[in-house]
């Protein structure tokens, strides 16, 4: 695992499809705080294509756009967009959701805790509002227990949040080396290889609102079916590496009490 990182320079990773109802008042407030971004266009309709051609076209020296041509997937584009920060000299990314439902004003806090700990991934804790859907909100207590078993841990709190910043140059290197899911089972696959590789999670609550667009692309059926998938493969992952995971959790709890 890489251990030293340049300096501190994030941008905000957007993966979009067909959220052109919400993605330019994300934008906006993304560069309000002072933090370039990048669009990847996931396959999205052509009203949606034209909305970030015309963000992008207005923002020229802090948005950069890429296109995937066709639908790849959510965790694929993330990782398009992670590649190209990498590549042109970030040192990290912070991922948001283009839906309008993640409170850009905790950018900075989430940057400066990434700044006191640079090689941490730094994670969304949600803190929802009363416009949470109460069965998704309930299904996903699923995932926390699974990722609990899965890193012989709690170390994660919540592992579905869409708003988290991560040191790229690890991240970019897990990508390289490992298979991770590329639709709704990135976000919790990432993490969970991520932790396994040794990095810290910092867990920062953020409030989340459900969504500005009433758009969710999250599909019952396949989706289900993905994820079910990476938790059985995370489950077989982690007993091969049960005893270094304990070996490492002692390590931390001796340390702790000296």
């Amino acid at each position: 695992m890489t251990t030293h990182l340049p300096p501190h320079k994030t941008v905000v990773v957007i993966p979009v499809y067909d959220h052109e109802q919400a993605i330019g008042a994300v934008v906006e407030a993304v560069l309000r705080q002072g933090f370039p971004c990048v669009l990847v266009d996931d396959g999205s309709s052509a009203s949606c294509a034209r909305v970030l051609q015309d963000l992008a076209a207005a923002h020229t020296d802090r948005v950069t756009m890429l296109v995937h041509a066709v639908n790849q997937g959510k965790g694929c584009a993330v990782m398009t967009g992670m590649r190209h920060a990498a590549a042109s000299g970030y040192s990290h990314a912070l991922q948001i959701d283009a839906d309008g439902q993640h409170d850009c004003d905790d950018i900075p806090r989430f940057v400066a805790a990434s700044q006191e700990a640079p090689l941490a991934v730094i994670n969304g804790r949600p803190i929802y509002d009363e416009s949470v859907p109460k069965g998704r909100l309930y299904a996903r207590y699923l995932t926390h227990v699974w990722v609990w078993i899965n890193t012989l841990s709690l170390d994660i709190s919540d592992s579905m949040c869409g708003f988290r910043l991560y040191p790229l140059a690890p991240t970019v290197q897990l990508m390289r080396s490992a298979h991770i899911g590329r639709r709704m089972d990135f976000d919790t696959e990432i993490l969970v290889r991520l932790y396994w590789r040794g990095l810290q999670v910092h867990n920062l609550p953020t409030r989340v609102h459900y969504p500005t667009d009433g758009v969710s692309h999250f599909r019952v059926w396949l989706d289900n079916v993905l994820i079910s998938r990476m938790h059985a493969r995370l489950f077989a992952g982690m007993l091969l590496r049960a005893p270094l995971l304990l070996a490492r959790r002692l390590a931390r709890l001796a340390g702790a009490s000296r």
